[in-house]
């Protein structure tokens, strides 16, 4: 058994248990975690209490679409990954999963080995695989990833789900500079260049928190992105 994916936790949710148990079986045989969920309520329940790396998530439920489980957890600041799957197969299915917070979209029937491919490469995005740990850390800042909690010189820090995934890959890439693209690919999921005010308004937001504990973290590289650094670094 591969241990490459050791303690990352999956939940499978599809109506139809033969699809969520062969899906689960694959899963298991590669070293994850497995939790299932037959019902859109199901799955926000389990999202909340087995708390995923990542979501396998049907569209078609019997008591509410999966755009809509996707909408609430994001109402609920879950933030977690998703990958959307179905029998439609249209462009606007495709758009409004990827726009409702999907990191991506997978068609039935699928292959087990592209949908493990997938799950993978979106953890490795996410900085989840190989057992990375919970908790980062910058100069005085830390972010734990299991409880969401974010503090600065042991303050508290109140962040919104898109401010803390901006500040999260940040924190994954500490002295790197981020490129406007990657970060709007990241946290955003564009797959162009979208709209760079929006990538501005954030880190604007992301700062006025951070700095009201302690000196800059996050630095401006001009025409370039963004880096979190002391300015000593």
């Amino acid at each position: 058994m591969s241990t490459t994916a050791e303690s990352q936790r999956v939940l499978v949710v599809d109506d139809e248990p033969n699809i969520a148990d062969v899906i689960s079986m694959a899963l298991r045989y590669q070293g994850f975690e497995v939790e299932t969920a037959a019902t859109g309520r199901d799955a926000i329940s389990a999202a909340n209490t087995y708390r995923p790396h990542l979501m396998v998530l049907d569209i078609m439920l019997p008591d509410m679409e999966g755009f809509e489980v996707a909408r609430r957890l994001g109402a609920d600041r879950a933030g977690i990954p998703i990958i959307f799957l179905t029998a439609r197969d249209t462009t606007e299915d495709k758009v409004r999963g990827l726009t409702m917070g999907g990191d991506d979209y997978v068609t039935k029937p699928f292959s087990l080995e592209e949908l493990v491919a997938r799950i993978r490469a979106i953890l490795r995005r996410t900085g989840l695989e190989n057992g990375h740990s919970s908790n980062l850390t910058f100069d005085d800042l830390e972010l734990d990833d299991d409880t969401r909690e974010v503090t600065r010189d042991g303050k508290h820090i109140d962040l919104t789900d898109t401010e803390y995934r901006l500040l999260r890959y940040l924190m994954l890439n500490p002295r790197h500079v981020m490129t406007r693209a990657q970060l709007l690919d990241h946290v955003w999921n564009y797959d162009f260049g979208g709209d760079g005010r929006v990538l501005e308004t954030y880190i604007s937001y992301l700062r006025k928190k951070l700095d009201t504990y302690g000196p800059p973290l996050i630095q401006t590289v001009r025409g370039v992105g963004y880096a979190l650094r002391t300015a000593r670094t």
